[in-house]
Parts: structure tokens; sequence; C-alpha cells
């Protein structure tokens, strides 16, 4: 499997919208398939990890990455959790974030999450 993070990141911010349309995993999961990976979706962005581990990411930690994903769980009101993808300056899902935590409600409540890197 041969990962291209610079299509994969291309793909990501020539398709999000200017706001969340809660479509966040298809998002990611098209950006990846993309950059040439064929990961196939979850139905839940809080899932997504082993899926990711699956094609060839891997669990890693530190500062991110151009084409880094991350999987954050979930908070009360949004069950499926969130995933983005890195692009070098700043976090992509189906739509440009203002920082990794896609709202307010995710920067209140600061929920667990799992940087993945693919090598």
């Amino acid at each position: 499997m041969s990962w291209n993070k610079y299509a994969a990141v291309e793909f990501a911010k020539n398709h999000v919208y200017h706001e969340s349309h809660r479509k966040c995993e298809l998002f990611v999961k098209n950006a990846i398939i993309a950059g040439g990976l064929p990961i196939h979706g979850t139905g839940s962005a809080k899932n997504m990890g082993l899926t990711l581990t699956q094609v060839g990411f891997f669990k890693v930690s530190g500062e991110p990455q151009l084409g880094d994903v991350v999987v954050i769980q979930s908070i009360s009101g949004h069950p499926d959790g969130h995933v983005c993808i890195y692009d070098g300056h700043q976090w992509l899902s189906d739509f440009a974030q203002r920082s990794m935590y896609p709202g307010a409600a995710y920067r209140k409540s600061r929920p667990a999450f799992q940087l993945y890197r693919h090598y």
C-alpha cells in the first residue's frame, strides 16, 4: 500500500465545507482513499483507530505532522466522536477547524484522543 499524504491532504482541502455537516468520518476516509490507501468506513469516527492501523498507520504522540490523523472520543451530544487530518497548519474534517478539537463543546470537554501517522 502506497501512501501519498500530500494527495490525501489536497483532497481534504478541496472538499471541506464552511461549517460542519457532521460527516467527518466519511470525509477523512475519502481523503485517505485519495492518498492511496484502501480504508473502509466504520460509521463512527471514534472507532477509526483499528481501521487506520489495518492500513499501515501507527499510534504516535507529539506534535502533528502533515498527513497525521487524530481520532477523538465522544462527548455528550456527539456520540460518534470526531476524526480529522492535519494539513501541516490546521486540522481538516468536513470543514476547516480552528483547532484539533472541532468545536466549543469539544474544547471544553477535552476528550481522549489518539494521533496516527503512516510511515
